[in-house]
């Protein structure tokens, strides 16, 4: 009996014992990894903002009309044959027409004052109107002795009827950043009669040309100026179109789960600074306000593309990189303006990105995810175009306030998908 009590003693002292050892043993400390995101602006350069087909061959009489969106500091150019010729086009110079004027305001009415005549320098000219090597005339494409000259205004000694009494270009401006252009063929009472041949025309930077006066003329422009074919040029310009934008210094902030410390979906911006960095590309408002902000671990600006040595945005191909430590159970959180808009930004969600999954941290591409958010602070305008957008802005904050709600981007513009703008990488390490 005494055994049996002392085995009993025994027993549930041991278990005691385990149990003691049990509660005072260490808790498994949450894993946690040093992180580096590079957000990556993914977009692909391009020349030209808007452009398209001159498609008709205007006979004297006949007019085309064509319409595009541009915005201050934006050049509009074109090209098309003057069929009685050799070689020879209409077109601005080469730099463009200016769409508005130094005050700001959208240049309208007849500019056919700024249209010359040019000798694509690709072929010999003879005699206006009666050469056998003309287009009317001639056996087939690309038949006359070839000049091997440059791009410039005509100047062969034959006599042409003025430019005026040829050709005549209108512009309208539609309001808002629309334009309307107008080409007429006005030669039947001129000296010399002539068709107007298929063309192009494209809106533009003033970096950007069509062609460059002094310098030989490339095999679209010879196709144009001597056969009136515009197939060549079109392709290569519309491939060379497109939207592109920068992307802005923006803020990040590793936070807890639930916080949403940037936005809420579906609510007004809460004016802790999001609508600077939508609207102007300034971080430095939200950036302080998350210094004090509940639930958020850590946070910071990213301003300095990477390999630069000062601020600024990342153009396509450049990059932004940001590093910080974390635990289990933290969300990252970003955003970053898209330059060319009025008030759109780049991020997740209002919860942000898990950085671990079961313990094991994020690795590698995390741009699935990423959104194009509207922060409804100011009435949106054509993309790329709008002169309330930060690159054609008179100053901040000047665009008409829309007094909306943060949403996906949904305003009946086209915008490119986020995995073709933005790409974002974290790399771990334990």
């Amino acid at each position: 009996m005494t055994i049996m009590k002392y085995g009993t003693w025994a027993l549930a002292a041991l278990l005691a014992f385990s149990a003691c050892n049990k509660d005072d043993e260490e808790p498994t400390p949450a894993a946690s990894a040093e992180f580096t995101v590079t957000i990556k602006n993914i977009m692909q350069p391009r020349d030209y903002q808007a452009s398209g087909a001159l498609p008709d061959l205007l006979m004297p009489g006949d007019q085309e009309q064509f319409s595009f969106h541009a915005g201050k500091g934006s050049y509009l150019s074109f090209a098309t044959m003057f069929v009685q010729s050799n070689d020879l086009f209409y077109a601005f110079d080469e730099t463009g027409l200016a769409l508005y004027d130094a005050s700001g305001a959208p240049v309208t009415g007849d500019v056919t004052g700024n249209v010359d005549l040019w000798d694509a320098g690709t072929e010999v000219n003879e005699e206006p109107g009666v050469g056998a090597n003309q287009a009317p005339r001639q056996a087939g494409p690309n038949t006359g002795p070839a000049e091997n000259g440059v791009v410039a205004l005509v100047n062969d000694g034959f006599t042409y009827p003025a430019d005026e009494s040829v050709i005549r270009v209108t512009l309208a401006h539609d309001g808002g950043t629309q334009f309307t252009v107008t080409i007429e063929n006005i030669s039947g009472s001129s000296s010399l009669p002539t068709p107007l041949a298929p063309g192009v025309w494209a809106v533009h930077g003033s970096s950007v040309q069509l062609f460059k006066a002094g310098q030989a003329a490339d095999a679209g422009l010879e196709a144009i100026a001597e056969d009136g074919n515009n197939a060549m040029t079109l392709a290569e310009v519309e491939a060379n179109t497109g939207y592109v934008s920068p992307l802005a210094p923006g803020v990040w902030a590793v936070h807890e789960s639930g916080t949403m410390p940037l936005f809420t979906n579906g609510v007004a911006d809460r004016g802790e600074g999001l609508e600077a960095l939508a609207e102007d590309a300034n971080p430095g408002g939200l950036n302080t306000y998350l210094a004090g902000a509940a639930g958020v671990i850590d946070h910071g600006v990213f301003n300095t593309p990477d390999g630069a040595s000062s601020p600024g945005p990342i153009l396509p191909g450049n990059s932004f990189s940001f590093t910080f430590t974390a635990e289990e159970g933290s969300y990252l959180s970003l955003a970053t303006m898209l330059g060319q808009s009025n008030d759109l930004f780049f991020a997740y969600g209002e919860d942000g990105f898990p950085l671990f999954t079961n313990g094991v941290p994020a690795s590698g591409d995390i741009t699935n995810g990423i959104q194009l958010w509207d922060a409804g602070t100011e009435v949106n305008e054509y993309p790329g175009a709008g002169n309330n957008q930060a690159p054609r802005q008179e100053g901040p904050n000047t665009g008409p306030a829309e007094n909306g709600v943060v949403q996906p981007v949904n305003d009946g513009f086209s915008y490119p998908a986020a995995n073709q703008a933005i790409q974002v990488r974290i790399e771990a390490k334990n």
